[in-house]
């Protein structure tokens, strides 16, 4: 993404903050895996979002007006012993010439220059309760600006929440977002389309999860934008199933949650298909109704509509069939009233995408749902869980779990499918597991 995207982002937030304030924005941590071994950095989304900076231990500073520079970044100074062991680092020239700040120091040098910035500004714009050992530095800053009062220094008097403001704006996907979203769309179509070619009853579930990350990070994604979910059987039917361990069994379903990051962008597909490449007749009318619920709430994706408006429908559909399979009985309304589903259909519809899976924004704004407007992407992903055992439920219908699940951009005019490539009718499906099993 060019520094021009992210030097926009900077001006648009800076012009929200206004005079005489000031925002303070670190990277996330560096943790540990186990003993030495530290877990695959990945830059806090905000902080990425503001800079495109992806080094560890770095804190962007924004001091709108400021007249020797408004974009700071503290950051790692170069360093060619640890950079013979840890990789090359940009360093504070590399944090002016290639990532567009204003000025740059050592972050070691945080704690002397700070409590300077914070002088006589009246606002400190950071996300308190995130990070708790950097919130008692922030403090202690504060604290030190306020010593300062008999010197006629005045020290800040507000905290604003950071994300107060700049969720607002990671909620409206510029252009170059847009473009990176559809990349890690099309990254993950695939992945799912190996995943159903590949599949035979005897493999392991973590062995689909590793033709997953095959197509992944072939197609240029270096990591999974969350831990894939892939659920045979009745593991199908545990929403954050993990384990990824069990035997692949003729006859069951395969749930495959999974989505690849690109360029720190998620994207975040469900496709559920039969290991043994045809649905039973109970499968396909279960996932048939899944399929038209899913078709009824990308349908009411659209400027105007709010955003409970997707779940709504997809409520009434997979109710409406619920009642037709037998499963439920009584009255339509008085079934969605009583939220009669939830035994078979427990979570919602969807949620914001973007840097995060489950991307920041708010989904009601003065008490009321917000409503869906061009630029916003979100999931949609209805699913019906039949749990072996579950009380009156026929035994025809036990470890049948079926989640079908797209990304989806609004539009001026509508929506667009940012992962429509990947199969998802039965036909679909079972031709392509067909044809790669007979290859």
């Amino acid at each position: 993404m060019l520094k021009q995207e992210f030097a926009r982002r900077r001006k648009q937030l800076m012009e929200t903050m206004g005079s005489r304030a000031i925002a303070i924005i670190p990277t996330a941590q560096v943790r540990i895996r186990n003993r030495d071994v530290e877990f695959p950095f990945r830059a806090d989304s905000d902080f990425f979002y503001l800079t495109g900076y992806a080094e560890p231990e770095a804190v962007a500073v924004l001091v709108p007006n400021r007249p020797q520079g408004e974009y700071l970044l503290f950051c790692r100074e170069r360093d060619p012993e640890r950079e013979a062991w840890d990789g090359l680092r940009a360093g504070l020239e590399g944090a002016t010439e290639l990532y567009g700040a204003d000025d740059a120091f050592p972050f070691s040098d945080m704690d002397d220059i700070l409590p300077g910035l914070l002088e006589n500004k009246a606002r400190v714009y950071y996300t308190m309760g995130h990070d708790a050992d950097f919130d008692h530095r922030v403090v202690a800053w504060v604290t030190q600006v306020r010593g300062r009062g008999r010197a006629g220094v005045r020290a800040p008097e507000e905290f604003i929440a950071l994300g107060h403001v700049l969720h607002d704006m990671r909620l409206f996907k510029s252009k170059a977002e847009i473009t990176a979203m559809r990349q890690a769309a099309q990254i993950t179509v695939e992945g799912h389309r190996r995943a159903m070619r590949v599949c035979r009853p005897g493999m392991h579930e973590y062995q689909i999860e590793a033709e997953l990350q095959h197509a992944f990070m072939f197609g240029g994604a270096r990591a999974t934008a969350y831990p894939p979910i892939v659920g045979s059987g009745g593991n199908g039917c545990i929403l954050h199933y993990r384990e990824n361990s069990a035997l692949l069994k003729d006859g069951d379903l395969l749930l495959i949650d999974a989505g690849a990051e690109y360029e720190c962008y998620a994207a975040d597909v469900t496709r559920t298909f039969p290991v043994g490449g045809r649905f039973s007749a109970a499968q396909r009318e279960a996932y048939e109704l899944v399929l038209e619920a899913q078709l009824a709430a990308i349908e009411k994706v659209k400027p105007g509509n709010h955003w409970n408006e997707p779940h709504e429908a997809a409520i009434r559909v997979i109710t409406k069939g619920l009642l037709e399979l037998g499963i439920l009985k009584g009255k339509l309304p008085a079934l969605i009233k009583a939220e009669a589903y939830r035994p078979y259909y427990m979570h919602r519809t969807g949620h914001w995408l973007g840097m995060d899976v489950h991307d920041v924004g708010d989904y009601k704004v003065g008490g009321e749902w917000r409503v869906l407007e061009p630029g916003m992407t979100l999931t949609v992903e209805p699913g019906l869980y039949f749990r072996a055992g579950t009380r009156g439920l026929a035994k025809r219908w036990w470890n049948i779990g079926i989640r079908i699940e797209d990304d989806v951009l609004v539009t001026r005019n509508g929506n667009e499918v940012l992962t429509v490539e990947a199969p998802k009718t039965v036909e679909q499906i079972e031709s392509l597991m067909s044809l790669a099993h007979a290859a």
